[in-house]
């Protein structure tokens, strides 16, 4: 069977499972010179997150979406992310973001701290007000009461403005 389709573009192939744990058993002795004992698969739940590791039974789980939209090389940054997470932890260190030893581990290896967007983010909508006195524009994400609530800069009062994006 060709890798392309009849137009000649490239077919993108999802990897497996077992291509994923090889892949991740190959990145922890390359990156940490240290073995991946457990198990890493897909999960299609996940959906913000790129990856997630167990605490109680050490398996990796991934989104498949990272590589669908992004492509092996950003899989690979979040597999590095995650076996930090799974290296520390076994060592018995600091194993969350917050902790220096798991930003060093994650700079040294080069894994990324955040996952790109994976679902697509819809534009924040305000509510704007303007200030009869000093024409000063206000955006608010949630309504005000324009009776309680006036100008901060000269205590004019509010009108609201039609409504913005």
């Amino acid at each position: 069977m060709s890798p392309f389709s009849k137009e000649g573009k490239p077919i993108k192939q999802e990897l497996t499972d077992d291509q994923l744990q090889t892949m991740v058993e190959d990145i922890s002795l390359t990156f940490f010179a240290k073995r991946f004992r457990h198990k890493a698969f897909f999960n299609r739940r996940l959906k913000t997150t790129g990856g997630r590791y167990h605490l109680g039974s050490h398996n990796i789980d991934f989104n498949p979406k990272v590589s669908e939209l992004y492509g092996e090389k950003e899989l690979i940054n979040v597999i590095k992310h995650e076996l930090c997470h799974y290296h520390l932890h076994l060592e018995d260190k600091g194993y969350q973001h917050k902790d220096a030893e798991f930003k060093s581990l994650l700079k040294q290896t080069g894994g990324s701290r955040y996952v790109r967007p994976l679902v697509e983010q819809k534009p924040q909508s305000y509510h704007q007000y303007q200030c009869e006195k000093c024409q000063t524009l206000i955006l608010r994400k949630r309504r005000i009461n324009t009776q309680r609530y006036v100008c901060g800069k000269c205590h004019g009062k509010l009108v609201e403005c039609a409504p913005g994006k």
